[in-house]
């Protein structure tokens, strides 16, 4: 199954120029994706032209990574509603470094490697060109009514567009043109919402050089309920660790819908599409155990992080799900167990007052865990209250200091399923 072949039975293909697959089957072909730094980390919405690039270089061909160090400064309009803010040329240049680097994670570098991947930055060539030279060399070879029959352009026209957005198009268009003059890069890839930008470039490649180029898009990806892939409550989901946790990042994955899990899994895995179809036909049969969710939060928590991450972040979620995991919850660091109890409530509590214990009831009561005493004492004696999953054994228990989690915190378990993370100081 060659790489087109593969994208088809994944869902995933959506616009393709005529010939695009028969020059892919011919020879080793060169193609690029476009990353907009308007952040110093990609997201998971970064995801699927990472993993085509991938799978593109698994096929045998050459990736090049176009971060947009000049397009950056303007901002693509495409599917945007309004103008985004621009970023100075410090900001672009740091967030261009930074994604760099996370791109060598996924693609082979290696100069052995006949497809070795590049990265490029179109403020290389477009940083020393001056307005004159690009409206001459360039905007001569596209009209205006061919730049306005693009959706990115008509979609924008009643809530207003700027003359630095409207030119947009030229420039990626530019930037296609470059890479195949200078670097014989004969394909673009991106996703469906950036045809019109894509076909712009290869509209210029014919009329200023009467060169062949190829290209196709891929499938927005979307949620079962219609709303944007990636996007949480409480925002993007990074693959910078540091902006979200590998722990975050599994449980984003683990939560997905059943309808979203088997799309995803087309997506982002690279299990072969037999392998994927036996796992969905496995999940249907018992979606309770979500067997599907597990396998694809395994597979990209060990590829877009570590394994060892993995295996932290699976025995993170079984500390808050198992009830047999009071020896793990003990041995976390401070730092991993506050990556596991985030979003857990938070109450506070005097240390001062751990020196002669305090009354557990007092405590649930006090801190709003449990509205009164009565039903704080009436779920002790029904055995619902754990701390630090392990069942507490009477009304009359203490909270003393050899409670505590890292000598501060204590779980505290109402019910199957309630968690608050008591902090003493």
């Amino acid at each position: 199954m060659n790489l087109i072949e593969e994208l088809r039975a994944r869902n995933l293909l959506q616009d393709i120029i005529p010939g695009t697959e028969e020059q892919l089957n011919k020879e080793l072909t060169s193609g690029y994706i476009g990353f907009d730094p308007t952040a110093d980390s990609l997201h998971i919405g970064s995801l699927a032209p990472i993993t085509l690039l991938m799978r593109l270089q698994k096929a045998g061909h050459k990736p090049y990574a176009l971060v947009g160090g000049a397009t950056g400064m303007i901002g693509d309009p495409s599917g945007k509603s309004q103008e985004r803010n621009l970023l100075d040329t410090t900001t672009i240049r740091h967030n261009v470094n930074a994604i760099r680097k996370q791109l060598e994670r996924f693609l082979d570098f290696s100069p052995a490697n006949p497809a070795a991947a590049v990265v490029v930055n179109n403020f290389d060539w477009f940083g020393e060109m001056n307005f004159l030279d690009f409206i001459r060399d360039v905007g001569k070879h596209i009209s205006v009514n061919y730049m306005m029959a693009k959706d990115s352009v008509k979609n924008r026209l009643e809530t207003g567009m700027s003359f630095t957005e409207f030119t947009y198009q030229l420039i990626q268009g530019y930037d296609f043109y470059y890479l195949l003059t200078n670097n014989n890069v004969r394909l673009q890839m991106g996703g469906a919402d950036q045809w019109g930008n894509i076909v712009t470039g290869t509209e210029l490649i014919r009329r200023k050089s009467g060169r062949e180029a190829f290209a196709f898009t891929c499938k927005l990806i979307t949620k079962s309920d219609g709303s944007k892939f990636g996007k949480t409550e409480s925002g993007n989901i990074w693959l910078d660790r540091e902006k979200t946790s590998p722990y975050k990042f599994y449980q984003f994955w683990l939560k997905l819908a059943d309808e979203d899990a088997e799309k995803m899994t087309y997506t982002f895995s690279f299990k072969s599409v037999e392998e994927i179809e036996s796992m969905i036909e496995a999940h249907r049969a018992a979606p309770h155990l979500r067997q599907l969710q597990k396998e694809l939060a395994k597979e990209l928590t060990i590829l877009v992080h570590s394994n060892e991450d993995y295996e932290f972040a699976k025995m993170a979620s079984e500390i808050l799900f198992s009830q047999t995991a009071v020896q793990a919850l003990k041995h976390l660091t401070e730092t991993q167990l506050l990556e596991v109890m985030d979003g857990v409530p938070q109450v506070f509590g005097s240390r001062e007052a751990l020196l002669p214990g305090i009354n557990l009831i007092n405590f649930l009561a006090d801190s709003a865990i449990f509205p009164s005493k009565g039903e704080a004492r009436k779920m002790v004696q029904n055995g619902g209250v754990s701390i630090n999953k392990e069942k507490v054994s009477g009304v009359e228990f203490n909270i003393t200091a050899d409670q505590l989690l890292n000598d501060k915190y204590m779980l505290v378990q109402k019910g199957k399923s309630n968690y608050f993370l008591c902090i003493f100081n």
